[in-house]
């Protein structure tokens, strides 16, 4: 069966639903992560949304389709916690009702921001996808609409509102680089990009220890992977989706993975560079610029997404310790 595709008026679309809900972020050129990147780095900061997060573009957008029963009634959602955080704060801000169900591994910064958002919060399992299976059972047992945070059309399109933004912002770029966890913003991005400037490169960036869609794309299909425990923890999904996949496969021009030094390095240098506390998850396009993991686009103007700055303070703080021992390990003596 021909799994649909998102055109790019359908974001268009999400972008008219979506004003003045979510923040139009800043795009800006980074004289710093540029030079140690090696390429012109322009940053998209879509960290700097309400809750911290590109997830909220997402939420908001399946929220305002639902029909006023399915308002009234609520939603239900699995989340390792941004995607979480978006739909607690915009059903509050349109009321409504939601629930969301989170691994209990999940950061307790994220769990308990949504609590205080207004959202009941159900912590099940110890993996996103017992987490989501749990919440199905929710949605199935009290007549919720379910919510998944990425292998939605209504999520993806929202999603691709980012991409609209920033190449209205810059349009002279040469690539654009995004993190992948289940594939929603890839997506979106991606549908966007190709439609307006074809000859724009759109790429993946994974971390090693969950490449959920480097494994669908050598298997030519949506597979299941094992993942390890990562920096980047909201990107740990196990199995890319089936409308993900398939806007990867039509609109995605590669997809590269990042190891966990990596991800340090790179909240290290956005750090130092401005300031920003990002997670790992957010800092995952940059990381994979900084660690000479896309060669070709050496000198390029690349655009890169940083998502999302919801981390423990103590997690980041053990990732710039560890930064700082591996740069002082490759500076020689």
């Amino acid at each position: 069966m021909n799994t649909p595709l998102l055109t790019l008026d359908d974001v268009l679309q999400a972008q008219t639903r979506l004003a003045g809900g979510v923040r139009v972020t800043p795009c800006a050129p980074s004289a710093r992560l540029s030079e140690l990147a090696g390429m012109q780095i322009i940053a998209k900061h879509d960290y700097l949304q309400a809750t911290g997060s590109f997830k909220e573009r997402g939420a908001r957008h399946a929220l305002a389709l639902l029909t006023p029963a399915q308002r009234a009634r609520g939603v239900v959602a699995a989340s390792a916690g941004n995607h979480a955080l978006g739909l607690a704060f915009h059903g509050r801000e349109l009321g409504v009702p939601v629930t969301v169900v989170m691994p209990r591994n999940a950061p307790r910064v994220k769990a308990s921001r949504c609590h205080t958002l207004g959202a009941h919060v159900v912590l099940h399992g110890d993996t996103y996808d017992e987490a989501s299976l749990h919440a199905q059972a929710l949605a199935n047992h009290h007549g919720l609409a379910y919510v998944h945070p990425f292998d939605d059309l209504a999520v993806i399109a929202g999603q691709g509102t980012l991409a609209l933004e920033a190449l209205f912002a810059e349009p002279d770029v040469d690539a654009v680089v995004v993190p992948v966890g289940g594939g929603g913003l890839l997506s979106g991005v991606a549908t966007v990009v190709k439609a307006l400037r074809p000859d724009v490169q759109v790429i993946g960036v994974e971390p090693v220890h969950a490449a959920g869609l480097v494994a669908a794309r050598n298997a030519g299909r949506p597979v299941r992977t094992f993942t390890l425990p990562t920096l980047a923890d909201g990107l740990a999904v196990a199995q890319t989706g089936v409308h993900t996949f398939a806007h990867a496969h039509a609109f995605a021009d590669h997809v590269v993975t990042v190891t966990e030094d990596d991800l340090a390095l790179a909240l290290l240098a956005a750090h130092e560079a401005h300031g920003v506390t990002l997670e790992g998850a957010g800092a995952t396009g940059l990381a994979a610029c900084l660690a000479g993991r896309l060669p070709t686009l050496a000198g390029k103007r690349v655009l890169v997404a940083l998502t999302g700055a919801n981390i423990d303070p103590a997690n980041h703080a053990r990732a710039l310790t560890r930064a700082r021992v591996l740069r002082s390990e490759m500076i020689p003596a």
